[in-house]
């Protein structure tokens, strides 16, 4: 998800109960305040939010911000089961996954 226009840059898996735009803009919204709230903050240089955790009673959405060379801040949107899936598991691949991506450790 591109943070700065709310849009979808890209998408995988099932889709069948989420429109990946409309998710897109929602899920911006939620970046943004978490981003934009003071009581959120600890007033330490170089400790910003790096990810957002929402948990629903059947699953979790997973929100990972990612640092690097673009333009406007980017975020990872993860939905899955919580029957399923393991958010410890999902974490773990992400970052793996993320890592390869950029470059360097998140």
């Amino acid at each position: 998800m591109d943070g700065a226009s709310g849009l979808a840059i890209a998408a995988a898996g099932v889709h069948d109960i989420v429109d990946e735009h409309e998710d897109a803009a929602g899920t911006t919204d939620v970046v943004r305040a978490a981003l934009s709230c003071s009581a959120l903050a600890t007033g330490r240089p170089d400790d910003d939010i790096t990810e957002i955790v929402v948990c629903r009673t059947g699953g979790f959405h997973l929100l990972h911000l990612v640092d690097g060379d673009f333009e406007g801040r980017l975020f990872v949107h993860v939905v899955f089961d919580g029957d399923t899936g393991n958010l410890g598991m999902a974490r773990y691949q992400l970052r793996a996954a993320l890592e390869e991506l950029t470059g360097g450790p998140r």
